[in-house]
């Protein structure tokens, strides 16, 4: 099964991060520049702030008004897919739909995956809207010790596209490094602005997704990141990277990029730390050199999400299946699967299925001795070879 793959679908942000780091200041700033000017935001419950341009009156009704931007809010306390269903024509003129994108501001306490899920699979959403990107806060003078104490704010920073850090003014050195290299171990491949007074460019957290908006071709090295998830060895350098792009402050967020090429550039001077914090969370990349049988394929996903979909945070990935001259790309959140989506064509000469993992108390082990027990499996049980 395929679905509408791309530009037409309404691209959605999804702006989280835990209380106090700084949502509604970024949103603040966000909505009052020209990239937002066409988009529709929507507060999921009342945010900690009211948005500073807004008189946003207590009522229990949906709340929508027009911003002075330009852009619409529509705050809830109620139904998100029923939101996203009206949405379309609520605010539409002469049967046009006067927005281009859509940003959803989260409640703090909340994990992002239902919202997710619902855009990846709910007949009514997913075939008008695609997830764009998750964008996540952290700040920098409190991350530490609400990574420690609450599970939701480790899964908010394990399943971002980019992390906006805040507060970076407000810690040393030290914590800093501290936190940046515990994020190296929840998630390694994104990209992460420090902001300051909630300033960022907006082409920093808009157009994340696979899909851009001006319908190009597919971006799936930036979107995969693979080499983020190399192997600690290969990049031990890596350590004075993040000194030398984090003291820059010349502008607000170019100095905060950590491209980083590692997935686990700490992994073995950083041991201790992670066993202190116990986050439980894996990031690693799965490569196929052959060809994938379609049975081993949904067999392997459909078992992995059986057994240990919960603890599967994110999956990524873009598989050369049999039978398929184009390259099929998947995404996972949890135990939800997005239908699978092909691409025009394979982005380089590169013909091996490459899938990213972020995962909680699922080791790389698992994964792949699953596969391989299928692959062996499955073509004794009638699938005939080529």
């Amino acid at each position: 099964m395929t679905t509408e793959s791309g530009p037409s679908l309404i691209p959605v942000t999804l702006l989280t991060g835990f209380l106090g780091s700084g949502k509604t200041t970024v949103l603040n700033h966000l909505v009052r520049q020209p990239e937002l000017a066409d988009a529709l935001v929507i507060i999921n419950e009342f945010g900690e702030m009211a948005l500073d341009h807004l008189l946003v009156a207590h009522s229990t009704e949906n709340l929508v008004m027009e911003m002075s931007s330009g852009c619409l809010c529509c705050s809830i306390r109620g139904d998100l897919v029923k939101t996203l269903r009206d949405i379309t024509w609520r605010f539409s003129r002469n049967g046009q739909r006067q927005f281009r994108r859509v940003l959803i501001e989260t409640t703090g306490l909340a994990d992002p995956s239902p919202i997710i899920h619902t855009l990846m699979t709910h007949p009514q959403i997913a075939p008008k809207y695609r997830l764009d990107g998750i964008v996540t806060t952290v700040d920098m003078a409190t991350g530490m010790h609400t990574l420690d104490q609450h599970p939701e704010a480790v899964k908010q920073a394990a399943v971002a596209d980019a992390l906006l850090l805040t507060k970076v003014d407000l810690v040393s050195d030290e914590q800093r490094q501290a936190l940046l290299r515990r994020l190296d171990r929840i998630n390694p491949a994104a990209p992460r602005w420090e902001v300051r007074g909630g300033e960022i460019a907006p082409q920093k957290v808009l157009n994340l997704g696979l899909f851009s908006a001006d319908g190009k071709t597919p971006d799936v090295v930036r979107w995969l990141r693979e080499e983020a998830y190399a192997p600690a060895h290969e990049h031990a350098h890596d350590h004075h990277k993040h000194e030398h792009q984090s003291h820059d402050h010349t502008a607000h967020e170019s100095h905060g990029h950590h491209e980083h090429d590692d997935g686990h550039a700490h992994e073995s001077h950083d041991h201790h730390d992670v066993n202190r914090h116990d986050d439980h969370i894996r990031a690693f990349c799965f490569h196929v050199d052959d060809p994938i049988p379609d049975e081993v394929l949904t067999n392997w996903l459909e078992l992995l999400m059986a057994f240990v979909g919960s603890n599967i945070l994110r999956v990524k990935g873009i598989l050369n299946v049999e039978g398929s001259a184009q390259p099929i790309v998947v995404h996972g959140v949890q135990h939800i699967f997005h239908p699978p989506v092909p691409l025009p064509a394979w982005p380089s000469e590169d013909r091996r299925s490459r899938l990213v993992f972020i995962t909680q108390d699922v080791d790389r082990e698992v994964v792949e001795r699953t596969f391989e027990a299928l692959r062996q499996a499955l073509p004794q049980a009638g699938e005939p070879t080529a």
